[in-house]
């Protein structure tokens, strides 16, 4: 267990210092980038929530936070005044393009010093423990 909370502290810090040039959280990038796959449909902070397996004040207070940089707008929903709908600025989606391309770069990288095999591998067995913990 300590060798993965070592491993998630890691990875945290190595993503902030990937993602540091947008001054975006790994977080914050994953919700751009969500967003903008979404597009042009609206997605809800709900429906991020679900995705992510993060809470909705978690997924709020990012939301506010890329609110506060300009980079998306929330309004509320004409099918469900409870509900917001988030779309990306235009300065949201060329920060989504450069997140994307930081992720897309991360992923060759892990691939490449660890290989694909491995990391399906891994991911596999955190899955598994994933499902042991709950």
């Amino acid at each position: 267990m300590f060798a993965i909370n070592r491993a998630s502290r890691t990875f945290d810090s190595f993503a902030k210092r990937t993602l540091l040039d947008n001054e975006l959280s790994f977080i914050e990038g994953l919700i751009l980038a969500a967003i903008f796959f979404e597009s042009p449909d609206p997605i809800t902070p709900s429906q991020l929530a679900k995705t992510f397996e993060m809470t909705r004040g978690n997924i709020s207070h990012c939301i506010s936070s890329l609110e506060a940089k300009d980079l998306l707008q929330r309004r509320v929903s004409p099918h469900d005044a409870r509900a917001f709908l988030l779309t990306l600025k235009p300065a949201g989606k060329r920060t989504a393009v450069r997140v994307i391309g930081a992720f897309d770069r991360l992923q060759q990288s892990f691939e490449r010093e660890v290989g694909k095999r491995a990391l399906e591998d891994a991911l596999r067995v955190v899955r598994q423990i994933e499902r042991v913990m709950s």
